[in-house]
């Protein structure tokens, strides 16, 4: 165990020493972090701007002045309805004065009692309108489609022979403001990161599976300049080597993924929950990392095939796991990719940012811990190449 220390800690000095690992390692992805937030922003919150429609219904018309209030009670936008004569609505909208113009023709209460439901209202939308005109058109939309339920209910009434007070209160009842389209603010399912956090837990986790190959080329590398048969020479065992490349592959991918979620959660203002928690997931995520390395140090004879293989890995695991993008999907394929540490430790990042603790990573860290014995077991069970190197 001292021997594994020793060679440990004179690795990492040797690593503090190279600029191309540190560089690699922390600053290429902070600066990739850096870019990404210059190009998305802030994808936490969508701040909607306030609304001011301009609007027109007969005073006395009752389902004329619903529709209008139905936009009062949209709390997700500030809306100002503003009541003009019909004549002004479409002026003040193309000067700018209101974003949203809606005029409602005269006798839509008595063209819906009659069970007709052919009124027409003539919605205006200002020139460069965004979100915040969308939900509003929805909202008038889907009153208007409850008005027609009422119409469409009066219209059956009276082929039922129903007398015409009956149809009034059917038509009432269907379509009255009881029946007006309401609007809550709700909140993300939990387990499931935002837009800016799962980029930023995306692109840790796939900067992680580069971070840990760095054990594996230093020990290719010593390899191709015949330290490594040196250092086989020595009264240790030739396990030991490997452990320490290991363990040096360990602590740069634990530095390099917290310094990565910080910095991340910081850009693109997102809260990660709990930071025990959270380091956890990084160790554990950072050993299924780094279980490959011993894989791809048997297999690779030479610095050019650790490489290749390296990123063949890190892209596989990375682009399956949601690195770039989410991936949906179900049956064996969607199991498959569930066994993925990248995407185990997204969904336990998810877990956290909704609250969660310790209690409730059980699937991600097992599924992490999984893979790095599986890894380890494969690594024991490959041909070493560059043993007789």
């Amino acid at each position: 165990m001292r021997q594994l220390w020793t060679m440990t800690a004179a690795d990492l000095r040797l690593r503090v020493r190279d600029r191309s690992v540190i560089i690699f390692a922390i600053l290429v992805p902070l600066g990739l972090m850096f870019v990404l937030n210059l190009t998305f922003g802030s994808t936490q919150n969508l701040e909607l701007e306030p609304v001011t429609v301009a609007a027109h219904a007969e005073p006395d018309d009752r389902l004329g002045q619903v529709l209008l209030g139905v936009l009062d009670q949209v709390d997700v936008v500030d809306v100002t309805v503003e009541e003009v004569p019909a004549a002004e609505v479409r002026g003040r909208v193309d000067d700018g004065v209101a974003q949203l113009g809606v005029v409602v023709p005269a006798g839509f209460s008595d063209s819906f009692r009659a069970g007709e439901g052919g009124a027409v209202v003539e919605v205006t939308e200002g020139e460069g309108s965004g979100i915040e005109i969308d939900i509003l058109y929805s909202v008038l939309q889907g009153t208007l489609d409850q008005l027609a339920a009422g119409a469409q209910a009066a219209a059956a009434g009276a082929q039922l022979g129903l007398a015409p007070d009956q149809l009034g209160r059917i038509a009432e009842q269907a379509a009255g403001p009881g029946t007006a389209l309401t609007m809550t603010e709700g909140a993300a399912s939990t387990e499931q990161l935002s837009v800016g956090g799962s980029l930023v837990a995306g692109q840790a986790g796939l900067f992680l599976l580069f971070t840990v190959g760095f054990g594996v080329l230093s020990l290719v590398a010593e390899r191709e300049l015949g330290t490594l048969a040196r250092l086989r020479s020595m009264p240790m065992r030739a396990g030991t080597i490997v452990a320490a490349k290991g363990l040096v592959s360990f602590a740069l991918g634990i530095v390099a993924t917290g310094v990565l979620l910080t910095v991340g959660s910081l850009f693109f203002d997102v809260d990660l929950g709990s930071p025990l928690a959270v380091a956890v997931l990084v160790l554990c995520v950072v050993i299924a990392g780094t279980s490959l390395m011993f894989i791809v140090a048997r297999l690779a004879k030479t610095a050019e095939q650790a490489n290749i293989l390296q990123s063949i890995i890190a892209f596989v695991l990375g682009m399956a796991g949601g690195a770039f993008f989410p991936i949906t999907a179900t049956g064996s394929v969607g199991q498959l990719l569930d066994l993925n540490p990248v995407a185990a430790f997204i969904r336990g990042l998810g877990i956290t940012s909704g609250g969660g603790g310790l209690a409730d990573l059980g699937v991600p860290v097992a599924t992490m811990l999984g893979f790095a014995v599986v890894c380890l077991a494969v690594s024991r069970l490959v041909p070493d190449r560059g043993r007789n190197l």
